[in-house]
């Protein structure tokens, strides 16, 4: 019996919370806390059956992991931080079946490059690319079983690499936490061979397996505070907005059909909660608790029944296991409460109805490609792609094209660092934007007139301070001043000059697919781009297709010439057929001066004015 499994989603949201200050509230809170987890690890340390032991501290530890989270959910400061429409891409396909086989049917495999004459990662690539915790919203699960080499010779999966293994392995790549369906073939070690080994048999083919379970239909409902309280019935479901705060809601959901028997125990989450402030675009989330106060009540009286035990039992494991069943059953709704990172205006509930389910099962034999990012191949590689697949986020992205000078100036951030005294240091950032992106290589940083200032009694600032040369260093291109105070001949209050910013004078454009100008050319999803008249520092391509929607970019290869090293031409693969092309050429590049007089953080251990 796994008794963790109700509690299987703590450590998530857990890992997404974020640490800071404590509040006397939190404090005290905390301080019980703490104390409640001491008095439970003494508590286990009086348990002699190894099994009933790791039973309590499973539940018992995954309680008070939840605990910890509500208290850092409901005080962590409400800081607005924007993230993307999760549930976008259910707006682009007509069924859920059909977002189900544009997932399966837009999986390929690369092989990444490698320097190593034993690893050869492999990458698969899934249509969709989701950031924790918006992963595919269906139940789904992938299993990969094999590799055939070149050779003909197959080498299946296994869980983790052997060290005592002498031949050729397929496992998880475990040195990649960003890609965890990353996968490695390792080599037999062969001492003394530095550069790559031709000579083994490489990959050609992946084989695995994958399930995925579509819900009958997605039911979207948008809730304000006028909605509190409030039953709103689509068919067969029903949804509550019981609370909604300035950063947190909380949702209850009934559905009159039962479960389909197609989707057994994987008991899917079937509501996605997302949030919008008043300029419409989506919060972040900082965590949820899926877990009401009666299913909190249920999972103590059973702790409180195993630490009445004095031996596990497979009657007592029985018992347990009956009696959260009958629980689990007489359970009508699901509940949930979940916090985002800002002032929520109003929100979008998302219902998945399995009441009915369509299971899709696949083989997968996957051909693996191999895409460098740099090629001295002179032809097109082609990438058939039989799915469409739109990027939501362009149009955001594409905004800054027109970025004004006082939409600039008011994104820059300032920084400082005095951990160092000797190499004190401010930084002036800002968000990178598109407008960034189209800069190119050729900026000059330019000068960057600063001066240091004392303060007056009044605090206020006071006389400037002469400096020698290298008492402080200006990279004007990277927005940094570094500063010496042991250079200094008494202490700086206050720092004053200009920094100098860029701004991308952007054109826009508009072209058919099947009129494009000389140097540019569509070979299927492939667009492919002259370097000598659409060079890459100074153009960039965007593809839509008939539905007026961009199509999201799979990867781009830039073909140079072997003997100079110089650009050829650029191709990109898109994930749909281009009937139009919007083109964006930067014209011109200004620079916009940015004054600003900065307070100086002082140093902990400041040096001694010299005399």
């Amino acid at each position: 019996m796994d008794v963790r499994s109700p509690l299987a989603s703590f450590g998530l949201f857990a890992a997404l919370l974020m640490g800071g200050g404590c509040s006397p509230s939190e404090e005290q809170k905390q301080t019980s806390l703490e104390e409640r987890t001491a008095k439970f690890e003494q508590s286990l340390d009086t348990i002699q059956d190894p099994r009933l032991k790791d039973a309590v501290a499973d539940l018992g530890g995954s309680l008070l992991l939840l605990e910890r989270a509500r208290v850092k959910l409901s005080t962590k400061p409400i800081e607005t931080e924007y993230g993307e429409d999760s549930l976008a891409l259910l707006k682009h396909y007509p069924t859920p079946q059909a977002l189900v086989d544009t997932y399966i049917n837009g999986l390929f495999v690369l092989r990444k490059a490698s320097h190593s004459d034993y690893l050869t990662d492999l990458q698969p690539v899934f249509p969709f690319s989701f950031n924790m915790p918006d992963q595919f919203p269906f139940p789904h699960g992938l299993e990969w079983q094999s590799v055939t080499l070149s050779n003909n010779k197959i080498i299946p999966f296994q869980p983790e690499w052997s060290e005592t293994d002498p031949g050729i392995q397929l496992s998880p790549t475990s040195s990649n936490l960003t890609n965890p369906d990353d996968l490695t073939v390792t080599y037999p070690f062969i001492e003394g061979i530095e550069t790559e080994n031709k000579s083994q048999p490489q990959p050609v083919t992946l084989k695995g397996k994958i399930e995925v379970i579509a819900p009958r239909k997605v039911f979207t409902f948008d809730l304000s505070k006028k909605d509190v309280g409030r039953k709103r019935t689509e068919e067969n479901v029903t949804v509550t907005l019981l609370t909604l705060e300035k950063n947190y809601a909380e949702i209850e959901l009934t559905n009159s059909a039962p479960l389909a028997p197609d989707v057994g125990e994987e008991s899917p989450n079937p509501l996605l909660v997302q949030a919008q402030d008043t300029t419409g675009q989506f919060l972040s989330r900082s965590g949820s608790i899926n877990e009401n106060a009666a299913q909190l009540a249920f999972y103590e009286k059973q702790l409180a029944e195993m630490q009445k035990q004095k031996a596990w039992s497979d009657a007592f494991e029985k018992q347990l296991e009956d009696e959260q069943k009958a629980f689990e059953h007489k359970q009508s709704s699901h509940y949930t409460k979940v916090y985002f990172n800002g002032q929520i205006d109003n929100v979008q509930v998302s219902v998945l109805d399995f009441s009915q389910a369509t299971v899709t099962r696949k083989d997968l034999e996957l051909p693996i490609r191999r895409f460098e990012k740099n090629s001295l191949e002179k032809t097109v590689q082609s990438l058939p792609m039989p799915v469409t697949v739109y990027d939501d986020q362009m149009p955001d992205w594409l905004k800054d094209a027109t970025l004004s000078e006082d939409q600039l100036k008011n994104s820059v951030s300032v920084n400082q660092s005095v951990e160092d005294a000797s190499a004190a240091r401010i930084e002036f950032d800002h968000p990178f934007t598109f407008n960034d992106d189209l800069l190119g290589n050729s900026r000059n940083g330019g000068d960057a007139p600063i001066t240091f200032f004392t303060a007056d009694d009044a605090g206020k600032r006071g006389e400037p301070i002469e400096l020698p040369t290298e008492a402080f260093e200006v990279d004007p291109g990277r927005g940094t001043i570094t500063y010496d105070l042991n250079l200094f001949p008494e202490n700086p209050a206050f720092v004053v000059g200009s920094i100098p910013l860029f701004l991308a004078n952007i054109e826009k454009g508009t072209l058919n697919a099947g009129q494009l100008p000389k140097g540019l050319e569509l070979q299927g999803n492939a667009l492919i781009v002259d370097q000598k008249l659409f060079p890459s520092d100074s153009w960039r391509f965007f593809a839509k297709d008939a539905s007026g929607n961009y199509l999201k970019e799979i990867l781009a290869v830039s073909h140079r010439a072997e003997e100079y090293g110089t650009e050829l031409f650029d191709v990109h693969y898109f994930y749909g057929q281009p009937t139009t092309l919007e083109t964006y050429q930067r014209t011109d590049l200004n620079t916009v001066e940015y004054g600003f007089e900065v307070k100086l953080d002082k140093p902990e251990a400041a040096p001694v004015a010299k005399p």
